[in-house]
């Protein structure tokens, strides 16, 4: 989803004078050198610990108090700072029904343990699909040389910290069998294609996860999170005279089985339907600088690349976001205020602790315009003085955290989105984003449109497809001049790219007014 141009490892790792292949290593490969070997002769034996700690999902692998304990002492065995073990085993099943067939069906299971050592601010890493004490604690090596120095201990005593339950799945996906998952293809198959004689080709793809992580850190602390993940994607292709569109709809949580309500299926179907078929009316939009109305929901794209990835504070911290140097200084008008969000139930980016073990919270970055604070993770919270967001986040325990955006959103402000579309002469509602490219450090954007209207004196008039917005994330930020009352989520199933990671996350927006961006496309 981003185009990335500052890659956070591979500063740190050149900072830290290690290549990529010295520092990420893998069980089963020869890890230890003559140095560390000497190295981890010295490290001071741990102290016994009573045993008794029982782990409610990661038991069944055989992860316990001494298998931690061997991780985090040989993460530890040079000097780190801090060290964490990140256990994850996730079991995906992928189901894809083409013109009434199933085309594709698989399941993936994916276990492992990932080992961090963190020295300053340089990142050490390691990780197995091996879960015994020796694989571990080759990794554990692996992620200890970015230190040098003596020994620190691993932690004496292990604690399991509750978490809040933000997406407990009612019908959890290791429960449900294939012939409950192929009854909503077909409906989808069948519906959409009731839905208008135009549509010729209809591809319904559903994925769901369930699995667990486990973060235990050198303090200690343990935390287990069972994480349900599903989505589903409906994609048309109709015809008419001779002209051919495709569009379509997608659904997102982090729930079970139970999220596929009727009600849900049905809109899903309307909406690939309609915004397939409106295509047939659409006509090019104007060309050049004018006011656009960005409508609510979807919009939160433009608000997650072009704004949120300027607040991770890993690119502030390396001075390569706008937004360095503009904490407590104003960044919009004063009836923006703009959230990061990991609280929200069942949402795509809900988190009940982050990757690092630090609880989610609800970040307010922009408080009524003005920068309030940047997404932290340890390291980065370290490095400002301030405590971590909760932002830690990373795609699985093959990857380091990095501060990462949850559900982003913009709170509502003091119009209805009436009010804002009556007051443009001449511009252009977007409602539906498909792509877009963004340089995270300056925020310059492109986002192409595949839904919109025409907005002819105060009205809604002709549909419009085929616009790109092109701009600047900060200075179409200082642009917003109306805010609807109204916040809406987007219910689809957008993933996070950065740095090499994929995570999923969720966004929103009230309908905005931006008083001028540059509308391209292509002419009548």
């Amino acid at each position: 989803m981003s185009l990335l141009h500052v890659r956070r490892r591979d500063v740190l790792l050149g900072a830290g004078g290690f290549t990529l292949a010295q520092l990420v290593g893998c069980a089963g490969k020869p890890a230890d050198t003559p140095a560390t070997a000497k190295n981890a002769a010295t490290v001071t034996p741990p102290p016994a610990v009573k045993p008794g700690l029982v782990l409610a999902y990661f038991g069944q692998f055989g992860v316990d108090e001494n298998l931690m304990r061997e991780g985090l002492a040989a993460a530890l065995a040079k000097g780190a700072d801090r060290a964490d073990l990140y256990f994850e085993h996730k079991v995906t099943t992928y189901l894809t029904l083409e013109d009434g067939e199933v085309n594709r069906a698989y399941t993936a299971v994916d276990l492992g343990v990932g080992v961090r050592a963190v020295k300053g601010d340089q990142t050490g890493y390691g990780y197995t699909e091996e879960l015994t004490v020796d694989a571990i604690r080759r990794a554990g090596q692996t992620a200890a040389s970015v230190a040098s120095g003596p020994a620190r201990s691993a932690p004496a005593a292990f604690d399991v910290g509750p978490l809040p339950k933000r997406y407990t799945a009612k019908v959890p996906w290791d429960t449900v069998k294939a012939d409950q998952r192929l009854p909503l293809l077909a409906r989808i198959d069948a519906e959409t294609r009731a839905a208008d004689a135009r549509i010729k080709k209809v591809r319904a793809s559903m994925a769901d996860d369930y699995g667990a992580i486990l973060v235990v850190d050198h303090e200690g602390r343990v935390f287990e999170d069972v994480i349900p993940n599903t989505s589903l994607y409906v994609n048309c292709t109709a015809e008419d005279k001779g002209r051919r569109e495709t569009n379509g709809h997608n659904v997102a949580a982090r729930a079970g089985l139970e999220f596929y309500t009727d009600d849900r299926m049905a809109r899903l179907i309307k909406e690939a339907a309609r915004s397939t078929i409106v295509l047939f009316d659409s006509t090019p939009a104007p060309l050049g600088e004018m006011q656009v109305v960005l409508a609510p929901g979807a919009s939160g794209i433009l608000l997650h690349e072009a704004i949120g990835h300027g607040m991770e504070a890993d690119f502030n911290r390396k001075n390569a976001s706008i937004y360095a140097d503009r904490i407590n200084k104003p960044i919009a008008k004063p009836i923006v205020s703009i959230v990061d969000d990991g609280t929200i139930d069942f949402a795509r980016g809900a988190i009940n602790v982050d990757d690092e073990g630090n609880p989610a919270e609800k970040t307010v970055l922009v408080d009524k315009g003005t920068l309030a604070t940047y997404l932290h993770d340890s390291i980065s919270a370290k490095h400002y003085g301030v405590k971590s967001t909760g932002s830690g986040r990373r795609e699985s325990f093959r990857h380091a955290p990095l501060p990462r955006m949850r559900a982003t959103y913009m709170l509502p402000g003091p119009h209805t989105e009436e009010e804002i579309i009556k007051s443009v002469k001449k511009g252009v509602y977007c409602s539906k984003f498909t792509n877009g490219q963004v340089q995270i450090g300056a925020g310059d954007f492109t986002f192409y449109v595949k839904n919109g209207f025409l907005i002819e004196d105060g009205k809604l008039t002709k549909p419009v497809t085929d616009v790109n917005l092109i701009g600047n994330g900060p200075k179409v930020l200082e642009q917003v001049d109306m805010v609807a009352n109204k916040l809406e989520f987007d219910e689809g199933g957008w993933t996070c790219g950065k740095a090499g990671q994929s995570v999923p996350v969720s966004l929103g927006m009230p309908a905005v007014r931006v008083a001028s961006i540059t509308v391209g496309g292509r002419k009548a």
